[in-house]
């Protein structure tokens, strides 16, 4: 890999999430600085993670059944 960048595997093992996971962050756009090339992403070593969206408050909780 170029030097200071890391691959998705490596840092799905460094944010402790799966692979899968990462790879749909940099296909959103929401990991800074993260590249394709071909079929590899290349991430910044030093990106921070991004804040995770899902709702945790129970807000929409069986919000069919309302």
């Amino acid at each position: 890999m170029i030097e200071g960048y890391v691959t998705i595997n490596e840092l799905a093992e460094k944010w402790n999430v799966s692979p899968r996971t990462v790879q749909i962050m940099c296909t959103e756009g929401r990991i800074q600085g993260a590249t394709k090339f071909g079929r590899s992403w290349a991430i910044p070593s030093q990106v921070e993670r991004p804040k995770d969206g899902r709702v945790t408050t129970g807000q929409y909780r069986n919000w069919r059944k309302k």
